[in-house]
């Protein structure tokens, strides 16, 4: 995947941006609201993402944490086939990617 592509599919974006989402759910307890905060992407976005996290084989969950229907924090349960080390490594060019 290089990181010098200039312009990038909608769907490769899509990607990207599930495997940066895992890569926050997976270092730190986040909700919508925290992830919307931190990302800066619009709840609907960020629904939608997570919702489809499946799709590239990442499970996650939403732990319920309080009496409110929304008051908890999502988790991951399997990065499936992907390697959450390279997502690591490589956050700084997925990040420059999402942005262009």
């Amino acid at each position: 995947m290089g990181v010098t592509d200039n312009q990038i599919s909608k769907q490769k974006k899509a990607f990207i941006r599930k495997l940066y989402l895992a890569h926050l759910i997976d270092n730190e307890r986040h909700n919508l609201l925290s992830l919307s905060k931190l990302t800066a992407m619009p709840r609907r976005t960020l629904q939608d993402a997570i919702a489809t996290l499946g799709d590239v084989g990442i499970e996650c969950e939403f732990v319920q944490d309080g009496a409110r229907h929304n008051a908890g924090y999502y988790q991951l349960r399997s990065w499936g086939p992907i390697n959450p080390l390279w997502v690591k490594e490589h956050l700084n060019g997925l990040l420059a990617q999402l942005q262009s």
